[in-house]
């Protein structure tokens, strides 16, 4: 009704329902559900479909158990047919399936809206990368059938729970489509126009397969995508869904009733009476009698309007029409959603809290004493250290001239003295490192005194805060030295620091070498060091698995995840172990908590999925899988223009630089680029044996004499320090102290090439070789079992890797492949199979003959088994190679022990000194050693044993060459302390042993029980 003020202005009605009690109680609201079921449209639909000629009825028809016995037969008419030309709009409304509704935008669902999105998140069968091209001509150039209509169910607790059970039964639901002429009644009531359908045959019949398993997926809700049509044939039907009934051909008469339409017929089904009102009691009987989808038991296919089997199945040329949805490529769009979820998820917080539960808490971290004092303090246990150092070195360059002077030193003199110590400081590098080892506590007086944790806002205040910070530091600076000029000034002893990677370096060693005593000893040392790390625990854990000590391994595990509940790595690892001691809920918990914390980890969907395995939960199984294959892909989609790097890492390979990319144990990246030129060790000069203890120490004798000298250049640390930190003017991180090493300072090449190179990036080069990642090598598509094998394997869990082996094996886009028979060679060698680790390395180097790391497990085996002259060349091949395979660092070692067994030192000599720029330890040192004494080179030969020496002080074998060392230069106290320690420790290696006693019998010393 239109106002006559405005003529714009519409009435509404206001309709307001209530009831004096609610329809269902609250157990029916929870226990029951809402089924709504969009119809998008049909795609790329035969030619034959044209919009010209007799009208046709577009169909669709569904069923769903609703309440009660009987199912409800969900029916979607009136599609539109379109020539194509264009893309249908997004968003655009969802329509009523309610026919002749007047009222414009009446038949809109309101606030319900067909929104699309990207195919391959969508659950149908063209999701994939290849798919994308059809699918974009099919949905902008072809013909298509829109329908755009929402139909709803309710389904009452009986119904959710046959719907439940359906779905696992029969996996695959069939969606129907079909084509009905319409004709107008030629008789009728004047003015009004009605339609029929057409007695005939039903024409088109078709059937889509819709997967509906991902809705017993936990917390699913919602399924979307577009599914090919195939003919409608029973046999097949049946096959894939064990459903006889067809909603069309077996309902015509029941759809023709409640729709006001005619009789339908198909090609396979016997006719259809016309007498409505004589059948309709008979039909109504066999509806009610009829078996249900899902619980057929005959073995014979029967027609579901006759009482008679049929007696054969229609051959594919009877259903001529329905083939034509196949050679087009027909698919048809749908949504299907519930109100809630058939399986409930497990929340976020649930999980977090059955974690916390199953783990322990983590003691309280110590308290850390801190404040601006404790910054001054340490601020000046700085300066008196570099007051030291530039006084131990001015007196090691003028300390003679300045005692014949005495007291008769002159200003020019001490100017001169000061600009020469600043020339040796700047061209040795030593002023570099006092700034940096000064740079730590400036920082901390930044921080804790003047609270300064930001950026400044302009330049004027930052150099005014330069100036006071400048000055406060250099009446801070006086405060030091007065406190210990010239008296205090005592000499300490300085021990070689190792650090905790190169700990794991040498745990690594012994593990390969099956020292697991000796493992376990640098393990704990790096746990004792630091207890709150936990990498360590990880480590540590890793090893208890190789040792097969499952419980030590769970705890530390556990420790590891006490330390952060949301580390994935923990959590997986920690399901590992439950499922290894088959504590399969605890399993459970773990991984789901894992997939929450990171949607996205590829591993964690795995492990999820082959606990499901385990569990016979094939549903879920299925469900972990394809998570982890769709994240899979997305993150190869994503980093596939970032595949860069393989050419540029062999230039600067072939420039001299070996640049080494590592992954820690956990996913830390480390990067070292070491420029190292190759030269001979002559004519280095011998330095003093003062590491033959097992407990060294190396006295410092500083003088007072140049004091002025020492201000002049602190003040110019200061300063720079100072404005280093500044003129970022970003906030200040707290950075760990750099330790000095005063520890043995040599004046030869040899450790001027390689022992200054390993303080500065040892921590880099110690672990490059335990997770190096050969960029260069050309890897296969990797697969979600592939990646999860590579983690099992680095963590030493071999009882998984033969189950996820299994699957990579069955994958379609895995199979046998290079890698899968590098990984089952490596789980045969841990067992010391050799026949079947040959027989998998032939199969790995027929896949990919220049794979490098097929080589070095071919040496490895060679090796273990003992045939040396094999394993030779099998490293002598892997080191020939442009890229490095992954485990370099024992590829060298065992090389180079070849090469002294063979009497071949100078090769083996160049080998260790390869190795110990890369990672050194005692070993490689060790190495190096052996070769230089047997070459005769005893000053090289030196140097190198101190440094294995200074690494491990308790290897009976470095010991033992020392005292060979000794002997030879003829110092008789080092070489029968050196033997001492040899005998100690229990030299094992007897043709050794009887070398140092044949020495000592020419030399005539170096065994104090003669």
């Amino acid at each position: 009704m239109t106002s006559l003020t405005n003529p714009y202005s519409q009435c509404s009605l206001d309709v307001k329902v209530s009831v004096a009690e609610p329809l269902l109680t609250p157990a029916q609201v929870s226990a029951s559900n809402l089924l709504k079921v969009t119809l998008e449209a049909a795609y790329s639909v035969p030619e034959s479909f044209v919009p010209v000629g007799p009208q046709q009825n577009y169909m669709v028809g569904l069923q769903v158990p609703s309440v009660g016995e009987k199912d409800f037969h969900m029916v979607f008419k009136n599609g539109t047919l379109k020539l194509g030309g264009e893309r249908e709009v997004v968003p655009r409304p969802k329509k009523w399936p309610i026919p002749n509704i007047l009222a414009p935008g009446a038949n809109n669902i309101p606030d319900s809206f067909i929104v699309g999105g990207p195919y391959e998140e969508e659950e149908g069968e063209l999701n994939h990368p290849e798919d994308r091209e059809f699918r974009n001509q099919a949905e902008c150039i072809k013909k298509r059938i829109v329908w755009d209509l929402e139909s709803r169910c309710y389904l009452d607790p009986s119904a959710v729970a046959s719907f439940q059970k359906r779905i696992a039964d029969c996996r695959l639901w069939p969606v129907e489509i079909t084509r009905v002429p319409l004709i107008t009644l030629p008789k009728g009531k004047p003015g009004k126009l009605e339609k029929t359908e057409d007695e005939n045959q039903l024409s088109f019949h078709g059937v889509a397969y819709v997967n509906m398993v991902p809705l017993l997926y936990p917390g699913v809700r919602r399924i979307r995508g577009a599914f090919h049509v195939h003919p409608y044939l029973d046999s097949t039907v049946f096959e894939k869904t064990k459903c006889l009934f067809s909603i069309f051909r077996d309902t015509g008469h029941h759809l023709a009733h409640n729709n006001k339409a005619g009789g339908l017929n198909s090609p396979l089904s016997k006719p259809v009476s016309k007498n409505l009102k004589e059948e309709k009691p008979v039909k109504d009987k066999e509806l009610d009698g009829r078996t249900r989808t899902g619980d057929l038991q005959a073995p014979s296919i029967k027609s579901q309007s006759s009482d008679t089997p049929l007696d054969g199945e229609a051959p594919l040329s009877h259903n001529l029409e329905g083939q034509q949805y196949l050679e087009a490529g027909t698919y048809i769009v749908l949504e299907i959603q519930l109100e809630k979820a058939l399986v409930p998820k497990r929340m976020p917080e649930e999980l977090a809290r059955r974690v916390k539960e199953m783990i322990p808490p983590r003691p309280p971290l110590t308290r850390r004493t801190g404040g601006a004092q404790k910054a001054v303090s340490d601020y000046h246990a700085q300066i008196k250290s570099i007051s030291k150092a530039i006084l131990d070195e001015y007196h090691r360059m003028f300390g003679k001239q300045v005692v014949k002077l005495g007291s008769d030193v002159d200003s020019e003199t001490l100017e001169e003295h000061k600009c020469q110590l600043n020339y040796e400081l700047n061209c040795s590098g030593k002023y570099f490192a006092f700034k940096e080892q000064l740079k730590h506590a400036v920082v901390k007086i930044v921080r804790e005194k003047y609270l300064k944790t930001t950026a400044f806002e302009s330049q004027e205040e930052l150099q005014t805060f330069i100036s006071e910070l400048y000055v406060f530091l250099v009446d801070q600076m006086h405060v030091a030295l007065n406190q210990s000029m010239p008296d205090d000034t005592q000499g300490t002893s300085a021990t070689i620091h190792i650090s905790s990677e190169q700990l794991r370096l040498f745990a690594f060693e012994a593990e390969v070498n099956e020292n697991f005593e000796m493992a376990a000893l640098y393990y704990e040392e790096r746990l004792v060091r630091e207890p709150q790390n936990l990498d360590h625990w990880l480590d540590y854990g890793a090893f208890c698995l190789l040792t097969e000590d499952i419980t030590k391994a769970q705890e530390c595990f556990r420790k590891a995840l006490s330390l952060n509940e949301s580390h994935i790595h923990s959590l997986l690892l920690c399901g590992v172990l439950a499922v290894l001691m088959e504590n399969y809920e605890q399993a459970e918990i773990f991984f789901e908590d894992a997939t929450c914390l990171e949607p996205t980890n590829v591993v964690a969907w795995t492990l999820l999925g082959l606990f499901y395995e385990i569990q016979n939960n094939d549903i879920r199984m299925e469900m972990a899988f394809h998570e982890a294959f769709k994240q899979l892909q997305a993150r190869t989609l994503q980093t596939k223009p970032k595949s860069t790097g393989t050419l540029e890492n062999v230039d600067v390979a072939a420039a001299g630089v070996k640049r080494e990319h590592s992954f820690g144990p956990w996913g830390t990246l480390h990067d070292s680029a070491t420029v190292i030129k190759t030269e001979g060790l002559t004519g280095i000069r011998p330095r003093s044996s003062h590491l033959l203890t097992p407990h060294l120490t190396t006295e410092l004798h500083p003088t007072p004499q140049g004091p002025s000298t020492v201000l002049s250049s602190l003040d110019e640390f200061v300063e720079e320090s100072s404005k280093a930190q500044s003129e970022t003017q970003e906030p200040i991180t707290t950075l760990q102290p750099l330790e000095p090493s005063l520890a043995q300072k040599s004046s030869n090449a040899l450790l001027k090439e390689l022992t200054l190179k390993k303080e500065t990036s040892k921590c880099q080069d110690s672990s490059a070789f335990l997770h190096s990642t050969p960029h260069a090598i050309p890897q296969a598509p990797t697969t979600i079992f592939m990646e999860t094998i590579r983690f099992l394997m680095k963590v030493n869990a071999v009882q998984f890797v033969h189950r996820v082996l299994a699957h990579e094996l069955l994958c379609p886009q895995g199979g046998p492949s290079c890698e899968y028979y590098l990984v089952l060679a490596q789980t045969h060698l841990l067992k010391k199979d050799f026949a079947k680790t040959e027989e998998y390395l032939q199969q790995a180097a027929q896949m990919d003959y220049l794979n490098p790391n097929v080589w070095g497990v071919k040496g490895h085996l060679y090796f273990l088994s003992g045939n040396h002259a094999e394993a030779k060349a099998c490293y002598e091949r892997t080191i020939s190679f442009v890229v490095d395979a992954s485990e370099m660092h024992f590829i060298f070692l065992r090389l180079g022990h070849i090469y002294l067994e063979e009497k071949e030192y100078e090769k083996a000599k160049s080998i260790y000194m390869q190795v110990c720029k890369r990672s050194p330890s005692c070993l490689t040192w060790l190495g190096l050693g052996i070769a230089c004494y047997r070459l005769e080179e005893l000053t090289e030969a030196e140097d190198a044993l101190s440094e294995a020496n200074a690494l491990n002080n308790y290897n009976a074998e470095v010991w033992a060459y020392l005292a060979l060392v000794c002997l030879k230069v003829g110092r008789q106290l080092e070489a029968e302390q050196a033997y001492k320690y040899t005998i100690k420790l229990k030299l094992k290696d007897e043709a050794l042993l009887a070398e140092i006693h044949t020495v000592q019998e020419v030399v005539g010393f170096g065994n104090p029980s003669f």
